[in-house]
């Protein structure tokens, strides 16, 4: 058997399991795994049993089977290292459906479910590259496992639109903007392509919610949300941080190409109309929206996540202070 530490062994790091991923986030996946030893002739797992991990074999062979209406086991297939298995029971929460027996002393790397969700919603871009890795696999079943796919790529789409989205309008969250942001970092499109990050929230928020209620306050939060899709350039990422707070990342754009950018979005928000009810009367009035916001560059600005997101911060602080409804660029002067 190989007992090379799971991170220097080149049959995991080839597995079709982390195709997609990078070095890094093939690191950070494995640290959520444990190995566990398999004895000659010992099942992993029986059919029906419920399931609740997913496998890697490190070393050794292991076979699947299913019982007979005679009660006899019927081989189906054998696996090889390198290959994974189980996530189905994982994904689709049915019992395993078919028993994995060694046919040797074996070596496996566990994933338990619990930590296989914790990748796809903490870390969504993680989380999307092993859905597409599975997907690629079970692709190659079709015709074994027809069911079993559909469910998948059913399942898979809803995931990944819930971990990468906000669920109130639409847009995408704070994690999916930053894996976005770490990534251009970390492969070096930021140096010699730029970037720009535009922090934004709507001017005196509180006030619109006292007299509209919470009702009111989600429906002009939605409205901007819409304008942003509309005017947004293909490759831009807009998402809402939380409550009224949003932010647009910008690809290949400098920080005043931005500010030009920003304040066309601001403008457009400016004279949007929304009608709303107001609490004490139910009288429908029409209101229109300000907001502000503060512009970011890197490489200028930043060179990591946490930077630019904080002078972006700094510039909106400073268009409130400025009178609001306004767009400034960050200046470390």
């Amino acid at each position: 058997m190989n007992f090379l530490p799971p991170i220097q062994n080149p049959v995991l790091r080839d597995s079709p399991f982390f195709s997609a991923m990078s070095e890094l986030e093939f690191v950070a996946v494995l640290a959520f795994m444990e190995r566990h030893l398999l004895k000659k002739k010992e099942a992993i797992f029986n059919e029906g049993d419920t399931g609740q991990d997913m496998f890697i074999l490190l070393s050794g062979a292991l076979s699947a089977s299913k019982k007979q209406s005679d009660g006899t086991q019927r081989w189906m297939f054998d696996i090889s290292p390198g290959a994974f298995f189980g996530e189905m029971s994982i994904i689709a929460n049915e019992p395993r459906s078919a028993t994995i027996t060694a046919k040797e002393d074996s070596e496996l790397m566990v994933l338990q479910g619990i930590d296989f969700y914790r990748i796809i919603f903490e870390h969504p871009m993680m989380g999307i590259k092993m859905l597409n890795s599975i997907g690629a696999v079970q692709n190659g079943w079709l015709n074994q496992n027809s069911k079993y796919l559909k469910d998948l790529v059913q399942w898979g789409e809803t995931a990944r639109r819930r971990a990468i989205t906000d669920e109130l309008t639409g847009l995408y969250n704070r994690n999916f903007l930053e894996e976005s942001i770490k990534d251009r970092f970390k492969t070096g499109a930021v140096g010699t392509r730029k970037m720009s990050l535009v922090m934004m929230d709507l001017d005196k928020v509180h006030e619109i919610n006292e007299r509209f209620g919470q009702a009111g306050g989600d429906k002009v939060i939605i409205a901007v949300a819409e304008i942003l899709k509309s005017m947004g350039r293909p490759g831009d990422i807009a998402a809402r941080l939380s409550g009224d707070e949003f932010a647009i990342l910008l690809p290949d754009t400098s920080g005043s190409d931005a500010v030009t950018v920003a304040d066309k979005i601001r403008e457009k928000i400016s004279v949007h109309k929304v009608m709303l009810n107001r609490l004490d009367t139910n009288e429908l009035v029409e209101l229109l929206i300000k907001t502000s916001m503060g512009v970011s560059a890197a490489p200028t600005d930043a060179d990591n996540v946490r930077d630019l997101e904080f002078t972006a911060d700094m510039a909106l602080k400073k268009a409130k202070e400025k009178g609001r409804n306004r767009v400034e660029l960050y200046s470390s002067s």
